[in-house]
């Protein structure tokens, strides 16, 4: 005789609140956890998020089992693991004889798509259980597009902060405006960062020390190292990181949370994105903790409501996005860019300090900062014209925190316009200069910032102007991109010249070695 339901909890589902563990509540319901390598190769991973995604998982189905559930678990050494979740979860099937499965929504498309298949190919029923982690539904967002010509985040942002009342005072914005970037966009200046508490670091148990040792025995070639593994693993560490950031980084997140400097890899960010997209870490916990700090006294507006629309307004509105034009959405080249993502952003070995410093910190951190993302990383793949697609799975390789749902939109459309103006209403492109005055990275560069032609000239001002001047007629309509044209119309044809044929030979060496085909 089989079983009821078979709940399937998924690597990023961890969350003792989820909606679909009501569906295992009596003895004769199952919960299963799998581990698989596909997951784990399906792009090169860094150890790092192995590490993270097993543990944290691991720590989970400790936590079920100690309430009651009875837990079917697929640890990635078992001798009797297929190896992928197809497969995984058609043995459980067979062995448990389910009268459904249940899930609580998936957050990759792919594999939604696999449990549907494998559902359908056994017999099985199958049920999604709407995800309550987040804050708004696919169908509020639905609802939200309806009838709209564009999409602007800061609209569905106005109208999330109305739904939920968070920031809000008699029906107006708190602090008089609905978001404070003006006052966020400070530097370091010629002395750097001031003295910044780092984040908790999280000291590895016996049951993470065993996972470290697995994915070091069977991904010994995966990028990334795993010397500065620290991140939270439970709900309980969770939560401690939430209340290290908000005591000591959250007052001077605002201002500074677009500058960059070397050697500092945290600043005054809160890294607690992990917790957040494991569902280890409610997000109403996070908004509400860091509201109740300005409401102490102890944070300005301006930080809070930067913390709270990177919550409430960004992350949501991606999910959105992404749920509402997939799968068409993965397969968008709105700017036909079809060059390889070169190796180099997997190790951080080249010459450029900026590349150099923000993929070194991936590759021991598995994390850089949202600036970092957008105008350095971000910025040079989409001017270098890397594929988006393949931009986004570089993502998934090397991000702690990356998750299909939320890296397809931030990467693809956000960072590298490949949706044509979905996510963006303008390419984020900007030349070396940018990078010069938000970082100190500019000051130990070989290259010049400001010279986009020569030996020395910044790559990443020489691919700007030729990113503009290959894109002059997909992009010269739109209205926020005419300073950008019209400074390119004040170089000469020679200039042009020089800038089109160094491009040329940056690009052919770049490309020469690629990580992902």
């Amino acid at each position: 005789m089989g079983c009821n339901n078979l709940v399937l909890v998924l690597g990023d589902q961890l969350w003792l609140e989820s909606p679909a563990l009501e569906y295992a509540k009596s003895e004769d319901d199952r919960v299963v956890m799998i581990e698989v390598a596909e997951e784990a190769r399906y792009v090169p991973q860094h150890k790092i998020r192995l590490v993270l995604f097993f543990s944290a998982m691991r720590h989970f189905r400790d936590d079920l089992r100690e309430k009651g559930y009875s837990v079917c678990y697929s640890a990635l050494d078992d001798e009797a693991n297929k190896g992928a979740i197809g497969a995984e979860l058609k043995r459980w099937i067979k062995q448990q004889s389910p009268r459904q499965v249940v899930c609580l929504e998936p957050g990759d498309y792919r594999v939604r798509s696999l449990i549907e298949k494998t559902c359908r190919q056994t017999g099985t029923d199958v049920k999604f259980v709407a995800d309550t982690h987040f804050i708004s539904s696919v169908d509020d967002f639905k609802r939200h597009v309806d009838g709209r010509r564009s999409l602007l985040m800061e609209f569905f942002y106005r109208e999330m902060r109305h739904r939920t009342g968070y920031l809000m005072q008699d029906g107006e914005p708190v602090g008089g405006k609905w978001n404070f970037d003006a006052d966020n966009r400070k530097t370091f200046g010629r002395n750097g960062p001031p003295d910044i508490k780092a984040p908790r670091r999280f000291q590895t148990d016996a049951l993470t020390n065993d996972v470290i040792a697995l994915v070091e025995r069977m991904f010994p070639d995966a990028p990334g190292r795993l010397e500065e593994f620290d991140y939270p693993v439970t709900h309980e560490a969770a939560l401690d990181a939430l209340r290290d950031f908000v005591n000591h980084r959250l007052a001077d997140f605002g201002r500074y949370q677009d500058a960059m400097a070397a050697g500092h890899p945290y600043l005054f960010h809160s890294r607690i994105s992990t917790s957040l997209n494991l569902h280890l870490l409610d997000p109403r916990k996070a908004i509400e903790a860091a509201i109740q700090a300005y409401e102490d006294g102890a944070a300005p507006i301006n930080s809070v409501e930067g913390f709270v629309r990177q919550i409430l307004g960004w992350r949501e509105f991606v999910r959105g996005i992404y749920w509402t034009r997939m799968p068409e959405y993965q397969d968008l080249n709105a700017l036909d860019a079809d060059l390889d993502v070169p190796a180099f952003m997997w190790t951080g070995e080249t010459e450029m300090r900026c590349i150099h410093e923000s993929v070194g910190q991936l590759v021991d951190h598995a994390y850089a900062h949202h600036i970092q993302r957008l105008m350095v990383l971000g910025l040079f793949n989409m001017l270098l014209g890397a594929r988006p697609y393949d931009v986004h799975r570089w993502h998934m390789s090397m991000y702690a925190d990356a998750v299909d749902w939320v890296s397809l939109p931030n990467v693809l459309g956000m960072s590298q316009y490949g949706d044509g103006g979905v996510m963006a209403t303008k390419p984020y492109a900007a030349s070396g200069n940018y990078i010069n005055k938000m970082s100190d990275y500019c000051r130990t560069c070989r290259f010049k910032p400001k010279e986009a032609t020569g030996d020395d000239a910044c790559p990443i001002t020489t691919l700007y102007w030729d990113f503009l001047s290959r894109n002059r007629n997909r992009l010269k309509s739109n209205p926020r991109m005419k300073f950008q044209f019209d400074n390119l119309d004040r170089k000469n044809d020679a200039e042009r010249r020089d800038i089109r044929k160094r491009a040329e030979k940056l690009k052919a060496e770049f490309t020469k070695h690629a990580y992902l085909k």
